[in-house]
């Protein structure tokens, strides 16, 4: 296998973008595929694919926000019409936004750890797979992912829950990179178990 620098340089540079930010275009159909069949290229032990995806581009975007703004309003009975706004205008933020879904298979010899940490994964390689392709992308949790009123919206069963949503669409502001841990501190080379 050949050597790839400009992978190398990709992956040590790799910054999240600000879904707050981001702007039109986002990627095309073409690239959309490029991004999600990327992302299903993980390590998947059993080949279980123990996740799936929900795309979420234009005026579905708005349509599933309006749910987050009513569901929303219903868990902060106390929330002002600004707040229900921006929660009704999630999805707006980027052009396309993207539901991983992780799904595990209880009960068979795949550990259910292995199967999320597939979806972890999923995830990690649309990031680089939408940098790469000159995007902004972030990975981003928040209350929606863990709403079982915003899971029924989304399909979610017994047995599946959000990984992440990959916002995606060009960058309109510079990423400032952030403070990383030195490897010293996070690195330790096992000596063998003290007697």
């Amino acid at each position: 296998m050949s050597r790839s620098p400009e992978t190398i340089e990709l992956l040590l540079t790799r910054r999240s973008a600000k879904a707050l930010t981001m702007v039109e275009p986002g990627p095309d159909e073409t690239e959309l595929q490029t991004i999600l069949r990327i992302g299903a290229r993980v390590p998947d032990h059993g080949k279980l694919a123990p996740w799936r995806f929900v795309v979420f581009q234009g005026e579905a975007r708005r349509a599933f926000g309006a749910i987050l703004g009513r569901v929303y309003a219903k868990v902060q009975p106390n929330a002002g019409d600004d707040q229900i706004e921006f929660e009704t205008n999630r999805f707006m933020r980027a052009p396309v936004v993207v539901a991983v879904i992780s799904r595990v298979t209880p009960g068979i010899k795949i550990p259910e750890w292995e199967q999320l940490l597939s979806a972890g994964a999923v995830c990690q390689n649309m990031l680089v797979a939408a940098t790469a392709l000159g995007y902004g992308a972030q990975w981003l949790t928040e209350w929606y992912a863990f709403d079982p009123e915003a899971g029924q919206a989304l399909g979610l069963k017994d047995n599946e829950r959000v990984a992440g949503f990959i916002y995606l669409g060009s960058e309109s502001v510079a990423k400032d990179e952030r403070p990383r841990p030195e490897l010293s501190e996070i690195v330790s080379v096992w000596q063998g178990q003290a007697e």
